[in-house]
């Protein structure tokens, strides 16, 4: 956590110690990081540097008071114990990891910070800073706790030795132990290479640091870039993302590994799978998303590679899809608690698996809830499931009023032509990038407002105003976790079998998308009967567990 996050409140307070501002730069850490820990990633930090004149010495007053002497200037690393908080993993781990805060600070005797004394102060608070986010060992076995079925089926497989993998999704707990499960079966962790979507999911720091500290690559390609709405600095940075990434792609081949891309939104649409000319290609994947596979159908060149079919998979729809809308509608709730939905309306954005979900799930909530589907089938099933049915959004606020408007279409959902029509004070909850982006990308002549952890208040010309919740992005894993763990296993379980399979079994597979094989090996590796007796049969060990401490 850097100072910026703490309030003044509670600053660390140490006798006797100068005020920090007079001191030059400083930054305020907090973390389970013990003493031991903490000098152990002081230390680490001075062995890397290079012999130049004097060297910088280390003195420890204290067990908690560490100074360096370096290039005329002083390096003060403090720590002190924090009170107990919230935990920092879904499941708790008892005994909670001890917390602790720790200042880092510079100063000169004489003049401004010497630049080698600048570099090693950066040094210190990125390596201090990378361990106090880190989970702990009893946190990553409260993960491992939470998918008991990806532990089960984290079997060795031998064919992963020699494959790399890029893996693309939201920074989640679940994704942690995914990962795991993968390295477990015999994928080597120097060979993953862990790709953010961008989303603002709760611990997405906590993820990326343990990452990095385990041993993978950690990088962030924002969706906002495979949708074609991300600004110029994002882009930039996506193409520096995307040096790295055919960089290890090719590092692979080089070495005679084949190269597997698990992703959730459309990395091969870039190229990767395609028989475009590219830097590089791999070998094969596992695409999550419907998205996505709209996205690599729409991509230039012909798809060179198998691409296996979680999204449409019996797995992901009949049990996946469940939870997701289940996050959604708690996410939903959580963020505007002071709203009132037993009894109002609610127009709802796209009928498909989620959004059929989502509808029953808002309609067993008391919400009168109204639906919009460009599919005629698709309409004719929801108002043969009970519910108000229109063909566009206009024609739907023509005929009510609604205090919310959800959109899960992962496309534009509310058009220029739409804006006027739209209620004064809605809210609008997107659960797909795309859905309300005319809002987001500043293209509505709006003027926003930020709202700290609930999203972006716009005031519209017409002189109404609208409420985006979150930041326009999937609200399930806005400062949030998304799914529960034991929620997400069997689909993290079933996307294990599926990679094993690919990868073990390669030569089966030509260049296409696949589903009906990723069916089968989940079938036929007994995994919903697997989920049945762990979940929902009554006989299985309880579902909740609480990991021990220990690091």
């Amino acid at each position: 956590m850097s100072l910026s996050e703490v309030a003044p409140s509670h600053l660390l307070e140490i006798p006797g110690a100068p005020s920090p501002l007079a001191v030059g730069p400083y930054e305020v850490l907090d973390g389970p990081l013990d003493g031991a820990e903490l000098l152990d990633a002081m230390r680490t930090v001075l062995d890397r540097q290079e012999p130049s004149g004097e060297g910088p010495v280390l003195v420890s007053p204290g067990p908690d008071d560490h100074v360096v002497d370096v290039a005329g200037a002083r390096l003060e690393v403090r720590s002190r114990p924090l009170p107990g908080g919230p935990p920092g993993t879904l499941d708790p781990v008892l005994p909670a990891p001890a917390r602790r805060r720790v200042l880092v600070s510079a100063a000169a005797t004489a003049g401004p910070l010497p630049e080698r004394a600048a570099a090693l102060y950066t040094a210190l608070v990125e390596e201090i800073g990378l361990r106090t986010r880190c989970y702990t060992a009893a946190e990553i076995q409260s993960i491992r706790n939470g998918l008991p079925l990806v532990e089960r089926y984290a079997t060795p497989e031998p064919a992963l030795a020699d494959w790399a993998l890029v893996f693309r999704d939201h920074y989640v707990e679940n994704s942690v132990g995914f990962l795991l499960a993968m390295e477990r079966a015999g994928l080597p962790r120097e060979w993953i290479y862990a790709l953010s979507k961008g989303d603002r999911t709760l611990r997405r720091d906590r993820v990326h640091a343990w990452f990095v500290r385990h041993g993978y690559r950690s990088d962030t390609l924002d969706n906002s870039v495979i949708n074609g709405t991300a600004d110029t600095a994002a882009r930039a940075h996506a193409l520096q993302v995307n040096e790295r990434v055919s960089a290890f792609v090719a590092r692979a081949h080089a070495e005679g590994r084949r190269v597997l891309v698990i992703d959730d939104g459309g990395l091969l649409a870039q190229g990767y799978g395609s028989d475009d000319p590219f830097p590089e290609h791999v070998d094969a994947a596992v695409e999550l998303t419907v998205s996505g596979l709209k996205r690599i159908a729409g991509a230039p060149g012909k798809l060179a590679i198998p691409v296996l079919n979680m999204a449409r998979s019996q797995v992901k729809t009949e049990l996946g899809y469940n939870e997701i809308a289940d996050s959604c509608v708690r996410r939903l709730r959580a963020i505007i608690p002071g709203e009132k939905f037993i009894g109002r309306h609610v127009l709802l954005l796209g009928y498909g698996t989620l959004g059929s979900r989502t509808a029953h799930a808002l309609r067993a909530l008391g919400c009168r809830v109204g639906v919009v589907d460009t599919d005629i089938l698709t309409l004719i099933t929801a108002a043969e499931d009970g519910f108000e049915t229109y063909r566009s959004t206009a024609e739907a606020l023509a005929h009510r009023s609604p205090f919310l408007i959800m959109g899960g279409t992962g496309e534009l959902a509310v058009t220029p032509a739409d804006l006027p029509l739209l209620p004064d004070g809605v809210f609008l909850a997107g659960f797909a990038t795309k859905d309300f982006s005319l809002l987001a990308d500043g293209h509505a002549e709006a003027r926003e407002t930020v709202i700290p952890h609930v999203g972006l208040h716009y005031a519209l010309p017409s002189g109404k105003s609208v409420t985006v919740l979150g930041d326009g992005r999937s609200l399930n894993l806005f400062e949030y976790e998304g799914i529960a763990n034991r929620g997400y296993d069997a689909y993290r379980a079933g996307t294990l079998l599926a990679a094993k399979k690919l990868c073990r079994d390669l030569h089966e597979f030509p260049p296409g998308v696949h589903l009906e094989p990723v069916n089968r090996v989940i079938d036929e590796a007994g995994l919903f009967t697997a989920y049945y007796d762990r979940y929902l049969s009554g006989t299985a060990s309880p579902s909740s567990e609480v990991a021990g401490h220990a690091r």
